[in-house]
């Protein structure tokens, strides 16, 4: 249990060892993690708690997790880092200044694989001045560290709020977190305290923004294209309970949406909703590429569109684009896809049109980490690296995966919830959303 003070009388954990980087002058790494005295983030502290992370996820059982990190300094962090994403629009301008050192990464889906981002973050380099990350979503769930991974991310965001940008993935939501791990993952590490912790994330989730325009020339979200509310269907599909649900749609009507649109997008919900005149949400974070023209609903998915080449080349012509990177899609779901490539190498370029390019990004290797058969896809994770004179031009980035990774129990029926987020059972989604939240 933690005191007020932010320490903690939970069992004793063993102290961890002072970091092998940083050269002289490196402060010693003391736990339980307390907040600087003047207030401030600093990027050793960021440093220190990446590298407390690591170290307890190897040295300290999920119990035990308080002790490192104590609610009030868990809650510090969350309540920070949310007045910050619930302050950016629903689609962030990203303005590079020029110079021939200024770069962007771009990252796809981590899925609580904290191993593998800390990787990333050394291969591709800190975030920093001149180092911009922009992510496209998915931080937790399926991978057994979601936790650890949203909240070192979210104190990047504190200390560089300019450079770091943490875009919301499907999976950021009430619903997948219940299902693919994260609500029990954060109950294993905090007991009693968890509910509280799960409420403050599920806060924080329901503000990150939904996409990115990455120098005027680059468009990110997590799922990708969205329809025109002007369109959208109020009529609910009847279905039985644990069926998919698709709402009724003429699919004459669909038409791709407008930037203005998306930012006048209520996002402020716990899951977004598959019905109703408030679609654009779910669209950004459930709507996948098809090699098939037009729009048409995600009947896989139940919520959410495929959009086809043509509307991709709309999209980019439209809004003087060259680029559409995004995300949430694996090894898994890409391998019931048909006409498109999979997902081994980390992206794929799904459509190449006049105006650019479609890509889709996958950042977390060896995905799942619990995987029910005995043969794993053992798919490569990857970031793309975007650079001067106009960011418009992937330099790609494969990596495989961290091994071996620390020894740990799933958080989810990884053997029965197969698939990559389908056949959900969307009527589960409570219409009472704002019951689970404290801000």
């Amino acid at each position: 249990m933690c005191t007020a003070d932010g320490s903690s009388d939970a069992a004793e954990v063993p102290s961890p060892p002072n970091p092998t980087t940083g050269g002289a002058g490196k402060s010693p790494v003391q736990i339980p993690i307390s907040w600087p005295d003047d207030g401030s983030l600093t990027l050793e502290w960021v440093e220190n708690l990446a590298f407390i992370f690591e170290w307890s996820s190897r040295s300290v059982a999920p119990s035990d997790f308080p002790s490192v990190l104590p609610v009030p300094i868990l809650d510090r962090i969350i309540l920070t880092a949310s007045k910050i994403v619930h302050g950016e629009p629903n689609c962030l301008r990203i303005d590079v200044p020029s110079g021939e050192n200024q770069r962007v990464v771009v990252v796809g889906d981590v899925h609580g694989q904290l191993h593998d981002l800390l990787f990333l973050l050394r291969e591709a380099g800190s975030p920093s001045d001149d180092r911009y990350y922009v992510f496209n979503g998915d931080y937790v769930d399926r991978g057994a560290w979601g936790l650890e991974v949203f909240l070192l991310l979210l104190a990047w965001k504190i200390l560089l709020p300019l450079r770091v940008f943490l875009l919301r993935g499907n999976h950021e939501s009430k619903y997948c977190t219940s299902v693919y791990g994260f609500e029990k993952e954060v109950m294993a590490k905090y007991g009693d305290q968890g509910k509280h912790v799960f409420r403050k994330c599920l806060g924080c989730f329901e503000g990150l923004p939904l996409a990115s325009i990455i120098a005027g020339c680059v468009y990110t979200s997590h799922g990708g294209l969205f329809r025109s509310i002007g369109f959208a269907s109020s009529k609910r599909a009847k279905a039985k309970k644990g069926r998919k649900v698709v709402s009724n749609i003429n699919l004459k009507s669909l038409t791709l949406g407008s930037l203005e649109e998306l930012s006048r997008a209520r996002r402020t919900v716990l899951d977004p909703p598959w019905e109703g005149l408030n679609l654009i949400p779910g669209d950004v974070l459930w709507s996948d590429p098809s090699m098939n023209p037009g729009l048409s609903p995600n009947k896989e998915r139940g919520i959410g569109l495929l959009w086809g080449p043509d509307c991709t080349e709309q999209f980019l012509k439209k809004n003087s684009l060259k680029l559409i990177i995004r995300s949430h899609e694996g090894p898994d779901a890409r391998e019931k896809r048909s006409g498109l490539a999979t997902m081994q190498k980390g992206y794929t370029i799904d459509h190449e049109v006049e105006s650019g390019k479609l890509i889709t990004l996958f950042s977390a290797p060896d995905y799942p980490q619990f995987q029910a058969s005995e043969e794993r896809y053992n798919n490569m994770g990857a970031y793309i690296v975007l650079g001067p004179p106009d960011f418009s031009t992937p330099i790609f980035y494969s990596f495989d995966a961290v091994r071996p990774r620390p020894k740990v129990n799933a958080y989810y029926d990884y053997e029965d919830v197969i698939d990559s987020d389908e056949e959900l059972d969307l009527g589960s989604m409570a219409p009472s959303q704002a019951d689970f939240v404290e801000h």
